[in-house]
């Protein structure tokens, strides 16, 4: 079987002649001029950085519950320092100040029903004594 040209029909073009003809021996192409005949090309914007963005705002399920479990452990930490300072007699503003960070990192929700039941009883509790301490 013979092949002409690209699509079978046409004879191709003759390869030796116009090669031999202006070469006189080895030369390496100029990478100057190379460099310089490309037009500037602006740097590509990511295009997956939305889909990266928004698996930063997934959360995942475990770790909401971890800290969720952090700031419920925070909150007793604190209650347990304002009772300490109850019973010493040495209340002091930072605690009160810290006690109502805590009442407002334990509103958020941890996907959990029985970890959210704890967190709401710990929270009713800080806002208990947050009254309390309100009136000394």
């Amino acid at each position: 079987m013979r092949i002409y040209g690209p699509n079978g029909t046409t004879p191709g073009a003759p390869a030796g002649g116009a090669r031999r003809a202006g070469t006189t021996g080895f030369s390496l192409p100029d990478m100057n001029a190379a460099a310089e005949t490309r037009a500037p090309v602006a740097p590509r914007a990511a295009a997956g950085i939305d889909a990266l963005l928004a698996l930063q705002g997934v959360e995942d399920p475990v770790e909401r519950r971890k800290r969720s479990v952090q700031r419920g452990r925070g909150a007793l930490d604190v209650l347990d320092e304002l009772k300490i300072g109850l019973l010493a007699g040495t209340l002091d503003g930072s605690t009160v100040t810290r006690l109502r960070d805590a009442a407002a990192g334990l509103k958020l929700s941890s996907g959990d029903p029985g970890l959210d039941a704890v967190l709401s009883e710990i929270e009713l509790r800080v806002e208990v004594e947050l009254a309390k301490a309100g009136r000394i």
